[in-house]
């Protein structure tokens, strides 16, 4: 982590709302305030620890998606008896925290037993977690989202993180929880770091990606963790770009960098063009499976597009109500296309989003083409081939009503095994096409930024019909 300026400072004020905390962050830009409310409120019908673990998973599937957030569907069997599998698994991607939610559930003691009694729980809880880890790594078990579907869960497969939450009414001032290594990242939190940290980015992956990130620094008080988060922002702030190479995108590709943490919550210009990326996600969620696609499937598929950066999210949620608004306006017996393209840094991923006049058979091949041909395009030139995807989403104008429009994806990895005739064609369609101006299939700012086809390309209604 890049050293904050030293001119910079963040303290916590009392807030007009005694469970809730004040952030003053004084920088050389000025002062920002941001309120940092209390946690959830628990759950009534349900006991206290039982409500703290709801209240957890309600703030990630809320602020998150409940795609990326499980617990177990049965009690995995050891030897004779049986193991519980944490409280929740939150995954997205490649990466996995395991949750463990501990409360206080009588009233507190004196300040000295408290923090004795929160290093036991701490030491308690990255022992179930580890223990989890281990499981999962043995035995891959059926987990269950937040929306009812079942994922196997090979731990093998992820890198993982030990996250302990603790629930508690008045956390002794300065207490830093410690436990013994565990064999990989582990982070302890309050509930109401937890809530901050979603509301904040309204991304799981994000969210991931941030306690990965925080659990590599020394350890801080309970409760300070939107103080390390602001510090973090101020870093990524002053952080100069990458370097990386905009022609892997092919010509006119834009470097695009922006802060990994935005100092401003998600979704606070005014509008809610940051809700299209939501929007977007929730309708690849709800979307039918044909009979060759798997949960699995449309996991990887959420979690790619959950992979744009969280600052840059209310810009594309503009340019996507523009494209809409705009690929209409052609004569019936023509499709205007618009596309925005981004590569991440190392090159291995690349998320295309755009929008089509309209949808049948033939724009859902010609989709399927111009994502082939694009993936074809960027591993040709980083060499990357095997371990590199696409994610292709477009949106389509409806005309019945009943929504404004439908989503349909395609995803494409590793080596498309496209043979002269595929390429010809397919670079005849759309490389042609773009060269000689006929047809708009590009945004002027496709960026790079910090061997199969898989598609969902029936376009989904919010209502569960399909067209």
């Amino acid at each position: 982590m890049t050293e904050q300026p030293s001119s910079a400072l963040r303290r916590f004020v009392e807030d007009a709302d005694p469970s809730g905390l004040t952030l003053v962050v004084d920088t050389p830009q000025g002062t920002h305030l941001r309120r940092i409310p209390p946690a959830l409120p628990l759950p009534s019908h349900v006991d206290h620890g039982a409500g703290a673990e709801a209240a957890v998973h309600t703030a990630a599937a809320t602020w998150g998606m409940p795609d990326f957030v499980f617990k177990q569907a049965a009690h995995a069997t050891k030897g004779s008896g049986q193991r519980e599998l944490g409280d929740r698994l939150l995954l997205a991607g490649s990466r996995g925290a395991v949750v463990q939610v501990k409360a206080r559930t009588i009233t507190p003691k004196p300040a000295a037993q408290e923090a004795s009694w929160i290093q036991k729980v701490a030491a308690k809880a990255m022992s179930q977690a580890k223990g989890t880890v281990r499981q999962l790594r043995m035995v891959p078990a059926d987990m269950i989202n937040g929306r009812g579907q079942t994922l196997s869960v090979d731990g093998g497969t992820y890198e993982w993180i030990a996250v302990f939450l603790l629930d508690h009414p008045q956390v002794p001032e300065d207490t830093v929880a410690t436990w013994q290594p565990v064999g990989m990242p582990a982070i302890a939190l309050t509930r109401r770091d937890w809530d901050f940290l979603f509301d904040q980015l309204r991304s799981t992956t994000a969210v991931l990606d941030y306690l990965f990130r925080a659990a590599a620094e020394p350890a801080i008080p309970l409760g300070q963790e939107p103080v390390r988060y602001y510090e973090f922002a101020a870093a990524d702030a002053a952080e100069p770009p990458a370097d990386i190479n905009t022609e892997l995108v092919g010509p006119g590709g834009t470097l695009f960098s922006t802060p990994q943490l935005p100092q401003a919550p998600a979704g606070t210009d005014g509008t809610n063009a940051h809700l299209m990326l939501r929007i977007m996600l929730e309708d690849i969620a709800l979307i039918s499976l044909s009979d060759e696609l798997t949960e699995a499937n449309r996991f990887t598929i959420l979690s790619d597009l959950d992979r744009l950066p969280v600052p840059a999210r209310t810009e594309w949620g503009h340019l996507l109500l523009d494209m809409l608004q705009d690929v209409p306006q052609v004569s019936d017996e023509h499709c205007k296309w618009r596309f925005r393209r981004m590569l991440d840094a190392d090159g291995t991923r690349q998320l295309i989003v755009g929008a089509a006049t309209r949808f049948d058979p033939i724009i859902q091949a010609s989709f399927s083409a111009y994502i082939q041909l694009r993936h074809h395009e960027v591993t040709s030139r980083t060499g990357r081939t095997e371990e590199s995807s696409t994610l292709g989403v477009l949106l389509t104008p409806r005309r019945d009503g009943k929504r404004p429009w439908d989503t349909s994806t395609v995803r494409v990895h590793g080596d498309l095994e496209l043979s002269e005739e595929e390429l010809r064609v397919y670079s005849t369609a759309w490389n042609r096409a773009l060269e000689d101006g006929t047809v708009n299939v590009t945004d002027p700012t496709d960026q790079a930024t910090t061997g199969k086809v898989s598609s969902l390309p029936i376009a989904a209604s919010t209502d569960g019909s399909t067209r």
